[in-house]
């Protein structure tokens, strides 16, 4: 009886270790994150109107590597906004071979599902609180792009659209580099909290064919955001 009882003590507090240890190795968590976008063309003629707030949203997990170094990963759905304008081209009302030539400007709403794979390097705890910085790459799957569009033949307004669907003149990978830091709050138990800044570089032009009305200009731009993340981790 006393050596079942032993037994039964050791096993639980095997238990009991691997299962911090699992904690601290591993945490889950879910993030939230306002973010200020913006289109950058790379090309001529086209140029980019300032910055526009979207969101992203997803689940996160902390992977421990060593001492300081951890490799943090997740799913994210994120809303890029961004605006730029460029020259375009419709038809006309005279006939197949009329056409009217001005400037569209765009508002884009993008919608990607993205994987990042980031390394993060951690500080020691101090009064419950670390910093952190990262370095990764994200992998971007584009589910949806509407564009609010205004086109105009010198200064006059041709036509309006609103959240008009794109999804077809904009790439369906989107690459990029991602560079953040912020802190990190332990709640006391293995729950924790962090916040911070997170720059994401998209690598790769996200838009596709020729300009309408010079056919020689590859259209060309990257869509970039800075985001403010707050996340709680299990």
């Amino acid at each position: 009886m006393t050596k079942r009882i032993l037994l039964l003590s050791l096993f639980l507090f095997i238990f009991n270790q691997l299962t911090k240890a699992q904690d601290k190795a591993f945490q889950f968590g879910f993030k939230a994150a306002p973010n200020l976008g913006w289109v950058k063309p790379n090309a001529e003629t086209y140029v980019g109107d300032g910055v526009k707030m979207g969101f992203s949203w997803g689940f996160v997990g902390d992977i421990h590597l060593m001492e300081n170094y951890w490799f943090n990963t997740g799913f994210n759905v994120q809303f890029i906004r961004g605006a730029y304008h460029y020259p375009h081209q419709i038809p006309g009302t005279g006939g197949s071979s009329s056409y009217i030539t001005g400037t569209l400007n765009r508002t884009l709403s993008a919608k990607y599902i993205q994987l990042p794979l980031v390394f993060r390097m951690k500080t020691e705890e101090t009064n419950s609180i670390s910093f952190y910085g990262e370095i990764g790459f994200g992998l971007g799957f584009l589910f949806d792009a509407k564009a609010s569009d205004s086109f105009y033949e010198d200064s006059l307004l041709i036509y309006e659209t609103t959240k008009e669907d794109v999804h077809n003149q904009y790439r369906f990978l989107r690459e990029s580099l991602i560079l953040g830091a912020g802190l990190e709050y332990s709640l006391g138990t293995s729950n924790k909290i962090t916040t911070g800044l997170r720059f994401d570089n998209n690598f790769f032009d996200i838009l596709k064919d020729q300009n309408t009305v010079d056919s020689s200009i590859e259209q060309k731009a990257i869509s970039n955001f800075i985001e403010l993340q707050l996340c709680f981790l299990f």
